[in-house]
């Protein structure tokens, strides 16, 4: 008899909503917490126990939709459609719930199995959001539970969640979203199942309808239900997001916001460069002066001069340069980007930037990928000078 297959369950969400957060606490993994283009494009994998019990968690790629118009949104959709998870966590955020929505109503167009992970409910209370758990279940019609991830808090629970889905002790039976009667009209007259119905139009849009007509209205639906739940399930204060209003007036602003970015990022790279000197000449010196120590070792144990010389002067001289040329500055510029995610002024980057960026036919998330890139690029340049 062969072994029992280890359940696989997918991890999605929008950006910034702690996805990566979930993912390293329930699998112990240490992933880097970024929002730059590219970032998950492949998918991180770990195993998580949940008494006793192995499963595989797929970290998918962070989208705002599953419509396919971006590499992390095809991806996304593929791997949920093609039913290779058994189940989904829907990673969303609790202050801004009505955004995320839009992506829960439309994995549930693709598979039932889907725990809803309610995330920063920390910050929902500081703001003073509050959300009716039970009634969001009973609108969206899978199981919803409130975790604030930083803190651990609701994750055994959202474990616990997930295993009851894929031992049918919950039976899902998720909310469809409500299209325009012709697109309805095409889905029940296609004979197809719905998920697949919606597919196939995608691909061949009702008479009358061209590709980004469809699209549209498919998007304007989803966002109509997403709003009907909000307004039934969460109630805000008028003044939830006065704090971030402010903020935004100045780091967004016209005159403010194109300068302060730049000091910003400037003194990032600052900080980096020149604070890794330090570090990077006492672990060069260090690392490089076991090189004698390394060759008489070798040279005691009968190996002839050109091996011993490719070993230390090849293998380790070159291992210890890179290692004392590129750790330092990781070191130090991850936690400062991871700083700036998580204060919400990576967001503002790639918003402030879109514009220019569309420009040239790209998007603001862009511009992340370059402040990255320009950086390697100048680590490589001091490598290659030394």
């Amino acid at each position: 008899m062969g072994a029992e297959p280890t359940p696989v369950v997918a991890l999605a969400g929008n950006p910034n909503v702690g996805k990566s957060t979930v993912f390293n606490a329930l699998t112990g993994a240490r992933q880097h917490t970024g929002n730059w283009s590219g970032k998950t494009v492949s998918g991180a994998r770990g195993t998580m126990d949940c008494d006793g019990r192995t499963m595989t968690l797929v970290d998918l790629p962070g989208t705002y939709s599953l419509r396919p118009r971006s590499s992390e949104e095809r991806i996304a959709r593929d791997f949920l459609a093609a039913g290779e998870a058994d189940a989904a966590i829907l990673v969303v955020d609790a202050t801004c719930l009505e955004r995320n929505l839009i992506l829960i109503l439309q994995v549930l167009e693709v598979m039932p199995n889907v725990v809803v992970c309610l995330n920063l409910m920390d910050e929902a209370r500081k703001k003073r959001i509050r959300i009716d758990v039970s009634a969001l279940e009973q609108e969206l019609g899978v199981p919803v539970v409130p975790c604030a991830a930083r803190r651990g808090r609701g994750l055994p629970e959202l474990m616990q969640a997930v295993c009851r889905v894929l031992d049918g002790e919950t039976i899902p039976h998720p909310t469809a979203i409500r299209y325009p009667a012709e697109i309805e009209d095409a889905v029940r007259a296609s004979g197809l199942a719905r998920a697949q119905a919606l597919a196939a139009l995608s691909q061949q849009p009702p008479d009358g309808m061209d590709a980004q007509q469809l699209d549209d209205r498919f998007t304007a639906a989803a966002a109509l239900r997403a709003e009907e739940i909000a307004l039934t399930c969460v109630q805000a204060p008028a003044d939830a997001d006065a704090r971030d209003r402010r903020i935004d007036r100045v780091l967004l602003s016209r005159r403010f916001g194109l300068p302060l970015m730049l000091l910003l990022l400037a003194a990032v790279f600052y900080i980096t460069l020149f604070g890794a000197n330090v570090p990077s000449e006492w672990l060069g010196a260090h690392l490089l002066g076991l090189s004698a120590p390394f060759a008489a070792a070798l040279s005691a144990l009968g190996l002839p001069p050109f091996v011993v010389s490719l070993l230390v002067d090849g293998l380790w001289r070159v291992l210890a340069t890179v290692v004392s040329v590129m750790l330092p500055p990781m070191a130090i510029f991850f936690p400062l980007f991871t700083l700036l995610e998580d204060a919400g002024y990576l967001p503002r980057v790639a918003f402030q930037l879109d514009h220019a960026f569309r420009r040239a036919h790209a998007c603001g998330k862009q511009s992340l990928s370059m402040c990255l890139g320009q950086k390697w690029m100048r680590k490589s340049a001091n490598f290659h000078f030394r």
